[in-house]
C-alpha cells in the first residue's frame, strides 16, 4: 500500500468514526425530542386539543429553513426531514386521542 493510499485509508476511517458518532447523536436527540412531543400529545389529549397545530408547524418550518441555511444544509432537505418528524408526532398525538 502506498503512503498516499495509507493516508487516504486513515482519513476515511476518521470520517467514518465521526459519522458514526454523529449518527448516535442524531438517534439520541430524536429520542429525547419524541419524549417531549409525546408529553405534548398526552397534554393535548387530556385537554381535548387538536393533534396538529398548523401555525406552529409553519413557524417551525421557517425556523428550520433559517437554521439549515446557517448550517450550510439544503433547506429543502431540512424541510422534508421536519415534515417527516411532524407526521410521526401527529401520528403519536392521534394515537393518544384514541
Amino acid at each position: 500500500m502506498s503512503d498516499a493510499t495509507a493516508r487516504a485509508a486513515a482519513l476515511l476511517k476518521e470520517h467514518r468514526e465521526s459519522i458514526d458518532r454523529l449518527d448516535a447523536i442524531l438517534v439520541y436527540t430524536l429520542g429525547e425530542r419524541f419524549k417531549h412531543t409525546q408529553a405534548v400529545g398526552r397534554l393535548k389529549a387530556e385537554h381535548d386539543l387538536p393533534p396538529a397545530d398548523p401555525a406552529r408547524e409553519e413557524a417551525q418550518i421557517a425556523r428550520l429553513e433559517d437554521l439549515a441555511n446557517a448550517a450550510d444544509l439544503d433547506p429543502e432537505f431540512a424541510k422534508k426531514f421536519l415534515a417527516f418528524i411532524i407526521a410521526e408526532v401527529i401520528r403519536h398525538h392521534e394515537a393518544h386521542q384514541s
